[in-house]
């Protein structure tokens, strides 16, 4: 069957002596089968290059995406891009991006493969997506001061559902050993100031400073190759004093700033680590309600939030 036929049998469109033809079983069945198979490759490719659905397990972006929101992803926006693991495996496999129309902007919901925690090279489970607000573009410098966020020495836009819950600020000079990165004095209430590496960027490297660099150079080469040998910086075991970005970051915060793992956790995103940008939420309900609750989970839908544009 050639490709404009494939097409007719989707869209269901007849000629007019397919009409008045009358088809055996079998044909029927074949036809049915054609018209499977064809709605299955438009469906792939839209979920793949176009549009995707994708559901809100936790709350680090509440109040402006809630726990149990259905949204839709633009994937085109970024460059889409081809699958980058086999299906339901872990094993990476050849893959393409096509040309964005633009990079993510300041503001932006964006969804992207989380790169993994502060420590490790790349995440235990390859694939799994993250949304988040996108704070600091390439080059950015990020700080946060009693948690009002700064960038480039000016405070940040505060978007409309931001959301705190401790009730307390951690003051500056409380260390919190699981901030990002390794080394420093700060907190996820008082961070920075961090630069945001960019292509191109050319930082200085020793013994005193090496472990604030180490694991994103480290997910550049996507294998372990910063170490220190008698006070001098190694990489793939050639002493260096100086290394020079090989891909564009970007730095990510959660609008509920109290309860978010993001970019002050585990550190930069990389541009080809970036999806796409939700931008609409699809459908909405309480999703701790068990399927076997039919009614009280069909009673839970939030309609205020179907075809709600998220900003």
């Amino acid at each position: 069957m050639s490709f404009k036929n494939g097409l007719k049998r989707f869209f269901g469109i007849k000629s007019e002596e397919e009409l008045k033809k009358i088809k055996t079983p079998k044909e029927k069945a074949k036809e049915f089968f054609e018209s499977l198979l064809f709605a299955g490759i438009a469906a792939f490719f839209i979920i793949t290059f176009v549009i995707q659905n994708t559901r809100i397990p936790t709350g680090s972006m509440e109040d402006t995406i809630l726990v149990g929101d259905f949204v839709l992803v633009n994937k085109f926006i970024y460059g889409s891009e081809s699958p980058k693991y086999i299906p339901f495996t872990q094993i990476e496999i050849p893959h393409f991006r096509l040309p964005a129309f633009r990079n993510p902007r300041r503001k932006d919901i964006v969804v992207f493969e989380f790169p993994g925690m502060k420590d490790q090279l790349h995440a235990t489970e390859r694939g799994v997506n993250y949304v988040k607000r996108c704070i600091g573009l390439p080059g950015d410098t990020i700080q946060v001061i009693n948690k009002v966020v700064y960038v480039n020495h000016k405070q940040f836009w505060i978007p409309p559902h931001i959301l705190y819950i401790a009730g307390y600020t951690k003051p500056a000079g409380e260390v919190n050993d699981q901030i990002f990165p390794n080394g420093m004095p700060w907190n996820e209430d008082n961070y920075g100031p961090l630069i945001v590496p960019k292509k191109g960027y050319t930082i200085q490297l020793n013994a005193n400073n090496v472990a604030q660099w180490a694991i994103t150079i480290d997910r550049e080469y996507d294998k372990r190759v910063v170490d220190v040998n008698n006070g001098v910086v190694t990489i793939e075991g050639k002493p260096v004093t100086s290394y020079t970005f090989k891909k564009d970051y970007y730095f990510m915060m959660g609008d509920n700033r109290d309860d978010s793992l993001d970019s002050r956790f585990w550190g930069f995103v990389s541009r080809d680590m970036i999806e796409g940008e939700a931008f609409i939420t699809l459908f909405s309900w309480n999703r701790d309600i068990p399927f076997t609750d039919f009614f009280r989970l069909i009673g839970s839908i939030r309609p205020d939030r179907i075809l709600l544009l998220l900003h």
